[in-house]
């Protein structure tokens, strides 16, 4: 199973995504790194790992069809089965969603339905919530909409801060991800053998 992370950030997740692939916690091979902030820290993870990145932004294209389409040639090249989101902050769009359809998936940090887009920690402590969590879920056309594969809680606590929160949020994801991508590959392979 041949695997492409995207992600526009940090990159915490991918590094632990790569290194559990390392260490074969996740049966994949990771042969690219789709980003689209050219500063982006997670670059420099993929760099100090070897594996190859290509940064893809959509401001470049005339349409997100047209930047999807450039996207889906990277991925054709590299012969990639599954699409897995890390921190990328664009919606995906109906050209990666037709030619992936039930093989994009991304983590949020939230227990979805509530809370989604792009500032479900801070929207969650914001609202005063005793618990949040970390969703692992397929991607659709909606935004965090698809069928859930995992949730797992956090309980946020009186003295909770926003910082302590994410911590604790990151610290799950970390744990979490790694072994809910291991879980939908052998679902995807236990598929192929049956089909």
């Amino acid at each position: 199973m041949k695997i492409a992370v995207f992600a526009s950030g940090n990159g915490t997740n991918f590094e632990v995504i790569a290194e559990a692939i390392q260490k074969k916690r996740i049966e994949a091979e990771l042969k690219l790194l789709i980003c689209d902030q050219p500063k982006a820290y997670v670059l420099k993870r993929a760099e100090s790992k070897a594996i190859p990145a290509t940064i893809l932004q959509s401001k470049q294209y005339p349409t997100k069809k047209a930047f999807e389409t450039v996207l889906l040639e990277h991925l054709d090249r590299n012969e990639i089965d599954l699409i897995v989101l890390a921190g990328y902050m664009r919606i995906i769009g109906q050209t990666l969603l037709e030619k992936y359809a039930d093989r994009i998936i991304n983590i949020h940090p939230s227990l979805l339905p509530a809370f989604p887009g792009i500032s479900g920690i801070k929207d969650a402590f914001a609202a005063g919530v005793s618990e949040t969590g970390v969703t692992v879920h397929l991607v659709d056309q909606g935004v965090d909409t698809g069928p859930i594969l995992s949730q797992q809680k956090v309980m946020v606590e009186s003295d909770e801060t926003l910082e302590s929160l994410e911590e604790k949020i990151h610290k799950i994801e970390h744990s979490m991800y790694p072994s809910v991508i291991q879980a939908y590959i052998e679902k995807l392979q236990k598929e192929q053998v049956n089909s």
